[in-house]
């Protein structure tokens, strides 16, 4: 199908939208939804006609802004009460039986305002086709939420191929390069460039693009080699050849154009293109809410939490099993160039207000026979993914800077985090290593917590063959996971016990407030938290963000953080609450739920600078990916770090019922670690 053939077709959609949002032939309330939502898609059509022809270069600043903030206020927190995109406000006014169907079409629409930037007029069609569809059934004098319900059903299913099929294009195709070419092509001193994306721009990325835009040019570098070379390292680490690859996926938040520019100017000298996708668009392609990808501010936080379970609409047994088959397909047709991608290179941010998100009964969720079809589609689309993008072959960094929206001392922040990011590796390797032949002793690890935490945990570790040639625990600095500091394991799962619980932790972007995990063998046995007043919400809660949808998950990485320089720049500064776990981790003890820290690449051999091969990389359930494959993995990684305040001990059983602890009173206390220390005095 080419461009003329679509065009001929949403300009005969965007004719009869021209005529709906005249009409009254659908009766109340739903013609005045169908009207208000035609002039949301006839303004984002005018944009797009604007756009065609060279508005966005001669456009002022201010006329961005406008632009841009019509484009999205109608799902700001302070209109989200009379929004269409708000499930319960839908249901108030379209009633029970089609609210959610009609909240569900709106925010898919919404999807226009980027398609217009990028000119996916494929996209723009098919969605407004969906539309005037539904319309349609709503001119009739008996509507039927069931034939709704199917239009919205073959609409994701006749169109996945397309939408699924872009989507792993996007993800290695360095062609596809709308974004880096913003990037590399745009004078970044003009903040005009941020509106070109698309996205939702606020006073945080056009102040975080102005600091930048202060910073001396070898600063800049400097940052940018950090990522660059904690990427590289990674392929050298893990014994992989970097010069067989020829792309690499860069994400980020907006307002960081500076620094990614320069990274894929470094990234080019290894020979590595860069590939930059949107945070996914269709609800096909979205994975609940969270943001992979790269993007800008994000609108409201309720409403992409709202629609997290929108594919409850869709998703049964011969949907999963044709969006299989598109992976599939997609990926075949693409097989050379995912055998050359080199896997992401993630840029955090930190310093957002937090989010905590309130359960919006009117929205779409999941029933417990699709939370497992959901379950069972991660899994093989995991398997076939790592077909054609190797697990033993890729390799990843991530680092993470805070944004203005932190506050007035953002600068010095700011600068505290760069100088975290720049920690002495050496330093840390020789001190963690001291940890490590402590560790190597024992048969198992306890955890206790101090005052309110009630953590009581022991951990089971594998048993050393050859101390002399193996170890437990990977001494981790700065390459793949920036900034430096911690050892960690994969530990056996069977002697596992007890109780983890931290008073308040973020994952993924959501608060967990009095979060209490059981383990039995390993595996949770039981989990609560407080942060709603029920105790099914706060199950239901869990089951969903933490556990995603599995009955249980195991213990699949137990560490103990070494960067006490993070915790006492986020207590100098207040906020420990607003640092992303990739920082979190560092600062105390942190345990994963679900796959193991080796998850897909358990067979390649991985040594610590001291020689010794670390052989803990399975565990009971990785194990089994030798017998049935679709057993072995579960698609996610959770850390949970309980901080040094909340920490009463850690220390190691050997063998001989002696006990050597490394942490006492939160402070480290394990001989060749004093140095840990300094930090907490000043």
């Amino acid at each position: 199908m080419n461009d003329v053939f679509f065009e001929e077709r949403y300009a005969l959609m965007r004719g009869r939208i021209q005529e709906i949002q005249k009409e009254e032939v659908v009766k109340e309330p739903y013609g005045e939804y169908f009207r208000k939502t035609a002039d949301f898609i006839l303004m984002v059509d005018n944009l797009y006609e604007k756009i065609q022809k060279g508005w966005l270069d001669s456009a002022s600043q201010k006329e961005l802004e406008e632009n841009n903030h019509a484009l999205y206020k109608d799902i700001l927190p302070e209109n989200y009460g009379a929004s269409y995109g708000n499930p319960a406000y839908a249901q108030k006014m379209l009633g029970e039986e089609f609210g959610v169907l009609l909240s569900f079409l709106y925010a898919e629409i919404r999807g226009m305002v980027v398609f217009v930037y990028e000119k996916r007029l494929f996209d723009m069609t098919v969605v407004l086709e969906l539309f005037v569809q539904i319309y349609n059934l709503f001119e009739e004098e008996e509507i039927s939420a069931k034939d709704v319900k199917d239009a919205i059903y073959w609409y994701i299913s006749d169109y996945s191929d397309e939408m699924v099929g872009y989507r792993v294009r996007e993800g290695i195709d360095p062609s596809l390069d709308f974004a880096a070419k913003i990037i590399c092509d745009s004078d970044l001193t003009d903040l005009r460039y941020l509106y070109k994306f698309g996205e939702y721009i606020t006073e945080n990325e056009i102040g975080m693009a102005n600091f930048l835009n202060t910073l001396p040019e070898e600063k800049i570098q400097a940052m940018a080699r950090t990522f660059t070379e904690g990427y590289r390292e990674g392929f050298v680490l893990g014994g992989k050849d970097i010069t067989k690859k020829k792309t690499v996926n860069i994400r980020f938040q907006l307002g960081f154009e500076r620094i990614v520019k320069e990274e894929i100017r470094q990234f080019a000298e290894m020979g590595l293109q860069p590939v930059i996708y949107r945070s996914a668009v269709h609800s096909v392609n979205k994975k609940q809410h969270h943001r992979i990808g790269y993007y800008g501010a994000i609108p409201n936080q309720q409403f992409e939490y709202d629609h997290k379970d929108d594919a409850a609409l869709y998703l049964d047994h011969e949907f999963i099993q044709r969006k299989l088959r598109v992976l599939q397909v997609a990926y075949e047709q693409v097989k050379e160039l995912a055998a050359v991608h080199g896997g992401p290179a993630c840029m955090e941010t930190f310093g957002e207000t937090p989010f905590v998100p309130k359960k919006t009964k009117e929205a779409c969720t999941l029933t417990s026979h699709q939370q497992k079809l959901q379950v069972s589609y991660d899994n093989e689309s995991g398997q076939i993914v790592n077909r054609y993008i190797k697990g033993e072959e890729r390799s990843f960094t991530i680092i993470a800077y805070p944004v203005k929206e932190i506050g007035e001392k953002f600068e010095e922040i700011f600068e505290e985090t760069v100088k975290l990011n720049t920690l002495d590796n050496e330093l840390y390797r020789k001190i963690q290593q001291s940890i490590i032949d402590a560790l190597d002793r024992g048969i198992c690890v306890h955890i206790l917590g101090k005052g309110e935490n009630e953590t009581d945990l022991t951990v089971s570790l594998h048993t050393l063959e050859n101390p002399e040639k193996q170890t437990n625990f990977e001494n981790c600095v700065a390459d793949v996971n920036i900034p430096v500091g911690e050892v960690f394991t994969s530990p056996m799962l069977k002697g596992t016990n007890g109780t983890l619980a931290v008073s308040r932790v973020f994952l993924n972007g959501l608060e967990y407030r009095g979060l209490k995990l059981l383990f039995k063998d390993g595996r949770i046995a039981e989990y609560t938290c407080k942060n709603f007043e029920t105790e099914e919400e706060n199950k239901s809660f869990l089951k969903e963000n933490l556990l995603h949808h599995h009955e249980t998950l195991p213990l699949g990485e137990f560490a103990i953080g070494t960067n006490t320089t993070a915790y006492v720049m986020a207590q100098k500064y207040n906020i420990a609450h607003l640092l992303p776990i990739l920082i979190a981790e560092k600062m105390g003890p942190h345990f994963a739920v679900g796959d193991t820290c080796y998850s897909w690449s358990e067979d390649t051999a991985v040594y610590n600078p001291d020689g010794k091969e670390i052989i803990a990389r399975d565990n009971e359930v990785s194990i089994l990916r030798k017998e049935d494959i679709s057993k072995a993995y579960l698609g996610c990684h959770t850390d949970i770090t309980i901080p040094y305040d909340e920490l009463d001990k850690i220390w190691v059983e050997i063998e001989n019922g002696e006990n050597i602890e490394i942490i006492r009173d939160g402070k480290f206390v394990l001989e060749g670690t004093e140095k840990l220390n300094e930090p907490f005095c000043g």
